[in-house]
């Protein structure tokens, strides 16, 4: 695979990695890791919310109406 950073990018990468003695390889697939978990866990928060909405709809009305 081949990855087009922009120039300020690529030079904040280097400094990174020269930081944290790692290589902009790995801070890359760190990043890409963390942008798939938060997909991840606002796809697990809809669903969750929809459950609540449909399992719980009448609770929820109840507690409207308190």
């Amino acid at each position: 695979m081949n990855l087009r950073v922009p120039e300020d990018l690529d030079r904040r990468l280097d400094e990174l990695a020269a930081e944290v003695h790692t290589s902009k390889s790995a801070l890359l697939l760190q990043g890409a890791e963390l942008v798939l978990q938060r997909h991840d866990r606002g796809r697990d928060i809809d669903a969750g919310l929809d459950f609540v909405a449909t399992h719980d709809a009448e609770l929820l009305t109840r507690l409207e109406d308190a």
